[in-house]
């Protein structure tokens, strides 16, 4: 029940805070021009469905190809990263094949 008292205020204040918020000319005006170009967008929209299905398909194919590019891209730093941890062992293999090579060549002098 407290829970439902808490929605209640919760939307209450809202509504009251967006009520205060208009007193403000600026605020508004400006309001005012957004709803109005929301709702010139609903009604353009409403009207020419097929156009709105096309932007959807463009963003959700910008999305792909996004997140198709961001997978790649992961992979490849995956990849790198495999490298870089392989160096230090191919560094210690290169000194243990210089410290071999002259302590050969210091033996075959002797």
């Amino acid at each position: 029940m407290s829970g439902n008292k808490l929605c209640k205020g919760i939307v209450i204040g809202a509504l009251v805070g967006a009520a205060v918020s208009m007193f403000d000319d600026e605020t508004r005006e400006r309001t005012i021009a957004k709803v109005k170009k929301a709702k010139n967008t609903v009604v353009y929209y409403a009207k020419n469905r097929d156009e709105l299905q096309r932007l959807v398909r463009e963003k959700i194919d910008t999305m792909q190809k996004l997140y198709e590019d961001t997978k790649d891209n992961v992979n490849f730093i995956m990849e790198k990263l495999d490298e870089v941890k392989e160096i230090p062992g191919a560094v210690q293999e290169i000194i243990e094949d210089t410290k071999e090579a002259f302590s050969s060549k210091e033996e075959s002098q002797s």
